[in-house]
């Protein structure tokens, strides 16, 4: 399985980034999909699922309403829509892959994406 994230960068506080993450040797429809972020000095934190029709989501408390996570199965890719971003929104965004929506353990992991959001 391989997970590459793109569409990091520098954003100013308030602004908008839209990450994707493609998959590959995966059968991408099974599969749950993810997003975490880990800042400087920080432990990994969870951000948002999708499950792999796309029916359920979820999100951190701090993202709700800010953070949107989609999928497109036809392409093998989950993307995490990010709007009014904040400062502390800076982090290593990763994506992941799990079996299904309630596995305690996520499987695969991508390498990471910048994001930095200037005050």
């Amino acid at each position: 399985v391989r997970l590459v994230e793109s569409g990091g960068g520098l954003a100013q506080a308030g602004g908008s980034l839209r990450l994707s993450c493609a998959a590959s040797e995966i059968t991408f429809s099974v599969y749950t999909m993810g997003w975490f972020r880990q800042a400087p000095g920080k432990e990994r934190e969870f951000v948002a699922s999708i499950s792999g029709s796309g029916s359920n989501t979820y999100y951190l408390d701090s993202v709700k309403g800010r953070f949107s996570i989609s999928r497109d199965n036809a392409k093998n890719t989950v993307y995490l829509q990010m709007n009014s971003l904040k400062p502390e929104d800076t982090a290593i965004y990763s994506c992941a892959t799990k079996a299904y929506f309630t596995a305690p353990v996520w499987n695969y992991w991508g390498q990471g994406t910048q994001v930095t959001v200037s005050s």
